[in-house]
């Protein structure tokens, strides 16, 4: 349960912030919040992380259907015991999904944070909340004692 409304209010505050960004940013293209170093800038994703891929939507959907259903499996089967990890994955899959909302009605994903400083990639909400719910993930499992990867004392 609070899984599900986890993940929905993830994809929820994506794709709120990408409507804002579609109504407000958009027209504007690029607004700096801290000159030379961040600014919010409109994008229209046609691919995936770093702009690879470009123009594979079919692929996309069909990876993430993929991906959520294993995470759907994965808990269902493992049960895990750690909030932490049902937290983290409920971050994976709120993210996963607002972006396949997007690529599902759009075809593209609208990204929008850029890190001008270091000419970090443009990317979203929804990709911040898959990244450190991922990262998180792994580490869990990784220390997870019920998982066998650390010796009990």
């Amino acid at each position: 349960m609070v899984f599900g409304i986890i993940a929905v209010c993830a994809a929820a505050a994506d794709l709120i912030v990408k409507y804002f960004a579609a109504a407000f940013l958009q027209p504007l293209g690029s607004v700096s919040l801290i000159d030379g170093v961040f600014s919010l800038t409109y994008l229209e994703n046609r691919g995936a992380a770093f702009g690879i891929l470009q123009n594979r939507q079919y692929f996309f959907i069909v990876f993430t259907i993929i991906a959520l259903a294993l995470i759907v499996v994965y808990l269902a089967v493992k049960r895990p015991k750690s909030n932490f990890i049902w937290f983290s994955l409920a971050l994976v899959w709120g993210g996963a999904l607002g972006n396949f909302i997007n690529r599902l009605f759009l075809g593209y994903v609208v990204d929008l944070f850029y890190f001008e400083l270091i000419d970090f990639p443009i990317f979203n909400l929804a990709d911040i909340f898959v990244c450190i719910g991922a990262v998180a993930t792994v580490i869990l499992i990784l220390l997870d004692k019920e998982n066998g990867n650390k010796k009990d004392k």
